[in-house]
């Protein structure tokens, strides 16, 4: 499914796995595949510009750990992060509600 529809989803579903604690790249994107039930595949070509500009953005941070030999970079939410995580739930949640009421469907997508 492109989860492109809505400019940022990426960023959103990186920072909501994120949310439960700090991840490497492959992790991240195997959670949201599991979460979405097999219907979101973040690719390596979205996966890692969403962490980049949010590591740029500031809310992201980025460490360097190994682990069985290998280095991994992991990253996790800042504290404005955090804060900025729960602004797009909300977004979100609104959007939802607004195109589920075009659609004419009944109850709230929160």
């Amino acid at each position: 499914m492109e989860i492109r529809l809505v400019s940022g989803t990426v960023e959103m579903l990186v920072m909501e796995v994120l949310s439960a604690g700090a991840s490497y790249g492959y992790q991240i994107g195997q959670t949201v595949l599991e979460r979405s039930q097999s219907l979101f595949e973040l690719k390596e070509g979205s996966l890692y510009p969403a962490l980049h500009k949010l590591e740029r953005e500031g809310v992201l941070e980025s460490y360097w750990t190994e682990h069985d030999g290998r280095r991994r970079k992991y990253y996790r939410l800042t504290a404005n992060g955090l804060k900025d995580l729960e602004r797009r739930r909300a977004e979100w949640q609104a959007l939802a509600r607004g195109v589920n009421g075009v659609l004419g469907l009944s109850g709230s997508a929160s």
